[in-house]
């Protein structure tokens, strides 16, 4: 079974809440962030018309708007939302079933159940990040982002956030916003759990709230172990069969806290039914393990660490370090890559302090091929740049439209790779190891284990950096502490023990790797340690290396020797064998090739194969030595090791015949090559020193043609970088573009509304009216003016001058110009060809924004007034009092002579006489010298005068008159009151009182209705 590896499982060392199972408490306030770009308001409010109210959840509107940009959306969504929707202010306390905006030119972080406000600075302000965080930090697993299509690059960091917290990550499905809209950051996290419509993205994070059952787990103890439960058996073997990565090494909590929240989202309410779906569902297991992988870091993470090995830790490293040497650090569990290349950044920054060209290798090892993906692409959200200084930031990364790119000087320096922690073999002769928030998620017996292979890697007096909660455990006496509160040690003891260069170097034989190749040890150490092998013998038969020759072959291991395998790869080395192992240019290996003299490769590759197969010791013909300063002849001696110490290994010892002694060993059966098969490998010999000269002569041509290429692909990836900042310029206007669109459609919208209401006004008005530009172009006209103009729909745009009216107004046209020019209104009166009289008005207007002006020119027929005016001063000329009467009696019009005599007594006139009073009414009363028949001799008169002028008025008699007396201070005279029907008119009728003393007097000269009327009435 393969170990499980470093993977960077997430952050949650900075957050003490307990949680069980990865589940919040139920009282924890539920807050919806939703991110949205400048032009989201259409996706917002399709969010709001379907997000129910009454569900207990505040939402959260983050919008990326400048300074002084003019905002309405709060008016628009509260025509969609039946919750309040208002403007956040400093220090806003959240309500449930409410909506909070962030404000133009502010960032807004979430503290305490409180919006606490910020004013934004230079730069990418990044809002919805810097909120998402500070939402995953307050509610936890609780926390629900939302990202909505185009909003760049922002959001993709706080969502990351959310997900390691394990809170909920939605984003409208980019189908919707008509492509590729979702930020790349979260399409390569893979941390969106799921992409809808804006429509169904308010019930599905509303839904979250109803949570499943809890696994059946509760917090694990630090002082031991909680197993697994036996229903997670299934994922865990699913995981490991897909992976590779036995997650059973990690803390239960942890992990199940992980499939918990993978449970919530497929709403799966036990692991059964979970390892079930697992089964059955493509992806699912490849979804899982990116949720156990996911990382969260940053540049320079915890800053006051970084600052101790920026001072205390790196400068040494490069004071000490040889000429023509490198400085090697390991970064194991990099992530996405970000403290690697801020270490990178601090030697890079110490080299050039001392003066010294930089010679940095930085290795950056993870299991999530995911983060090293990222890692080794070296493109980061421009959020990022929060985290780096701008001095950094200038020297180490240039802008890439919404990213920030690491430059090749850098990017250059660092070694990105695959590497499982607890089980390949570790890097060796490391300046400095940094392995941070790690070994957290180990159990102990992982971290012990992955402790003693940092241990390997890092050489005398090199440096360990670990995370602020990890410890050194059962390693402290090897290390002493740099700085014991930032977790930073230096390695006092010179190597390992020997029990930990068998058990920590294994490797899987499930997967049968190849073993990766190691260099020596510490320059102090006479002793070269080459890799373990592949296959090393079982922890039951290991005993100390140092003890195997001695008790295999007591003779040989006197010598000078080597340990091998059936493989001819050195296992061990033992005594002084530096005359005998040149240096030899070239790829570094275990193999006797490469660490042999060339003259005594054959004869010890023959007498191995001899002495493995009989399982007998061989020894060899004396050889020529050819090393410097080893003039003689020097004896190979192998003897074969017991099959339980090391399969079929053998020993092969170093013999020089001129010094033979006590340490000669005896009974070695020699092994005499032929002169034929001597002459064969000779030729052999120079066959090969001719193929490895052309060899080293192709691998130089390669080297020139490589350094060409790479020469050419610097000027291609300059192209492309020019070429990528100019897209993601065009990409930032297109996005401002966008939202100035969205503002334009809203005034668009607005403008339309008023035109509407405009026209509305103008054709209920029901007065001709024509609209006029300042170069008198007609711009709108109402219906009326077609009576008096001959237009037609398609004159918009005509000038006036070219259509024909009916008016007698010559200077028109030079009125309207005058009253543009002086911008003072104008109104006169003029006839028509028809000898209607119209009053027109003449009105400028101006719009500020644009300076165009214009006018409005408005025509009344005033012909019916003017008419009237002309009937009252004929009414008012005659002597005697004329009132009209409208159909149930009320005086609507009265002459002046009426008025006259209704003041005859000197008293003003009561209302019941005058212009809205009621003569019928009037008839019954004292006339006291008003237009009223009576007579104190006759007391009906007054009751039948109303009731013949009542049968006027309702069309039963088609006149009525009375005679009445109306005798002054001096006189007396007689008076005939008539009525006479007005048809078709709102008048009902006209009464008159005339003087009838006159006619009366004449007697002849009154008409035969007069005296009929005379006689009757006794006159």
């Amino acid at each position: 079974m393969k170990k499980a590896g470093h993977a960077f499982l997430m952050d949650i060392e900075a957050d003490p809440r307990p949680r069980l199972s990865g589940f919040p408490p139920e009282d924890v306030a539920a807050v919806i962030g939703i991110g949205a770009p400048a032009d989201g308001s259409s996706a917002l409010e399709s969010f709001f018309a379907t997000c129910p109210a009454g569900s207990g959840a505040a939402f959260v509107v983050i919008q990326d708007l400048a300074p002084g940009q003019e905002s309405r959306l709060a008016e628009r969504l509260a025509r969609y939302s039946p919750m309040p929707v208002e403007m956040m202010k400093t220090d806003t306390r959240i309500a449930p079933d409410h909506v909070y905006l962030l404000p133009p030119g502010k960032l807004v972080r979430i503290e305490k159940g409180l919006l606490r406000l910020a004013p934004r600075g230079d730069g990418p302000a990044l809002p919805i990040d810097i909120f998402f965080t500070s939402l995953a930090g307050e509610c936890g697993a609780r926390a629900c982002g939302i990202v909505l299509s185009g909003t760049g690059p922002d959001g993709s960091r706080g969502a990351i956030a959310i997900n390691a917290a394990g809170g909920l990550v939605l984003s409208q499905d980019s189908g919707e916003a008509g492509g590729n809209a979702m930020p790349a950051g979260l399409r390569r996290a893979g941390i969106v759990d799921a992409g809808l419509p804006a429509t169904e993205l308010a019930r599905r994070a509303l839904d979250r709230r109803q949570w499943p059952p809890q696994i059946p787990l509760g917090p694990e103890p630090a002082a031991r172990e909680q197993p697994f439960p036996e229903e997670s058996e299934a994922i865990l073997q699913a995981l490991e069969d897909a992976t590779g990565t036995d997650f059973r090494l990690y803390k239960s909590s942890t992990v199940l806290r992980r499939i918990g929240r993978r449970m919530q989202v497929l709403g799966q309410p036990d692991l059964k039914s979970y390892a079930a779906l697992l089964q059955s569902l493509p992806g699912e297991v490849t979804a899982l393990n990116r949720e156990l992988l996911i990382s969260v870091t940053r540049f320079f993470r915890d800053e006051e660490a970084f600052r101790v090995i920026g001072d205390r830790v790196i400068p040494g490293i490069v004071e000490t370090l040889p000429p023509g040497q490198t400085a090697r650090v390991w970064v194991a569990g990099c992530a996405t890559g970000e403290e690697a290349y801020s270490l990178a950044m601090l030697l890079h920054e110490a080299f050039d302090k001392a003066g010294r060209q930089p010679r940095i290798k930085v290795f950056a090892t993870d299991i999530n091929p995911d983060s090293l993906q990222v890692a080794s692409a070296g493109s980061y959200p421009a959020s990022a740049g929060a985290e780096i200084s701008p001095e950094r930031m200038e020297r180490y990364f240039r802008t890439d439209g919404d990213r920030l790119q690491v430059r090749h000087a850098l990017r250059r320096s660092l070694v990105f790779a695959r590497h499982d922690l607890l089980s390949d073999p570790p890097f060796s002769r490391m300046d400095l190891v940094s392995c941070r928030n790690t070994l957290i998620y180990f159990r102990p017996a992982a971290q012990k284990d992955a402790l003693l292979r940092l241990q390997y890697a890092i050489r005398k007096s090199g440096h360990l950096f670990l995370g602020s909660s990890e410890t050194l455990s059962s390693l402290q006496n090897g290390f002493q502490p740099v700085d014991a509160r930032h977790k930073v040690f230096v390695r006092v003891s010179s190597r390992p023990s020997g029990q930990f260069a068998l058990s920590s170097l294994k490797t899987s034989s499930r997967h049968d790797r190849r073993p990766t190749p190691l260099q020596a040890g510490d320059d102090d150490d006479p002793e070269i340690r080459p890799a373990m092998s592949a296959e090393p013998p079982s922890p039951r038969s290991r005993a100390p290396l140092s003890d195997r020759p001695a008790t295999a072959s007591p003779g040989y291991c006197a010598l000078p020797c080597i340990m091998v395998n059936d493989r001819h790869e050195a296992i061990h080395l033992f005594g002084d064998l530096r005359p005998f192992l040149p240096s030899r240019p070239g790829v570094a290996g275990p193999e006797l090739a490469r660490i042999l003299p060339e003259a005594l490769v054959a004869t010890a590759r023959r007498l191995l194969d001899l002495a493995m197969a009989s399982n007998t010791a061989r020894s060899s013909d004396p050889v020529e030595m050819p090393l410097a300063g080893t003039d003689g002849l020097l004896r190979l001696h192998a003897v074969p090791l017991p099959a339980a110490a090391l399969g079929s290994g053998a020993l092969l010892s170093f013999e020089r015949l001129g010094q033979a002694s006590q340490n000669s060993p005896e009974g070695g059966k020699p092994v005499e090559l032929p002169a034929e098969a001597q002459a064969r490998i000779d030729g052999l010999g120079r066959k090969l020193d001719r193929t490895r000269a052309d060899l080293e002569a192709t691998i130089q041509e390669l080297e020139t043609s490589n350094e060409e290429l790479l020469s050419v692909n610097e000027e291609l990836l300059a192209s492309n970088d020019d070429l990528q900042g100019a897209n993601a310029e065009l990409q930032w206007v297109n996005e401002e573009i966008n939202a100035l669109n969205a503002d334009y459609q809203e005034k668009m919208a607005l403008m339309n509304r008023l035109n509407a209401d405009l026209g509305s006004m103008v054709q209920s008005a029901g007065v001709a009216t024509v609209f006029l530009d300042e170069a008198l172009l007609i711009t709108r006209f109402s219906p009326e003016a077609c009576s008096v103009f001959k237009l037609r729909d398609s004159d918009i745009g005509q000038p006036l001058c070219d259509i024909a009216h009916k008016l007698h107004y010559p200077d028109l046209l030079e009125d309207i110009r005058d009253t543009i020019r002086s911008e003072a209104g104008f109104e006169r009166e003029t006839t028509a060809e028809d000898g209607a009289l119209y009053r027109v008005r003449i009105t400028p207007y101006a719009i500020q924004a644009s300076g165009h002006r214009g006018a409005l020119v408005t025509l009344r027929d005033v012909t019916a007034h003017r008419d009237l005016a002309r009937l009252r001063g004929v009414i008012d000329a005659m002597p005697e009092p004329v009132a009209a009467l409208d159909a149930d009696g009320t005086i609507t019009l009265v002459n002046k002579a009426w008025k006259r005599c209704a003041h005859s007594g000197g008293d003003a006139a009561p209302d019941h006489c005058s212009p809205g009073g009621n003569y019928l009414a009037a008839c019954l009363m004292p006339p006291q010298g008003l237009p009223v028949p009576f007579d104190p001799e006759d007391p009906g008169l007054a009751l039948r005068a109303r009731e013949g002028l009542k049968s006027v008025l309702e069309g039963r008699q088609p006149k009525f008159s009375v005679e009445y007396p109306c005798h002054g201070p001096t006189e007396g005279r007689r008076v005939c009151m008539t009525a006479t029907p007005v048809p078709g008119s709102a008048v009902g009728a006209v009464i008159r009182h005339v003087e009838i003393d006159p006619w009366l007097r004449k007697g002849t000269g009154a008409s035969p209705d007069q005296r009929e009327k005379t006689q009757r009435h006794g006159g």
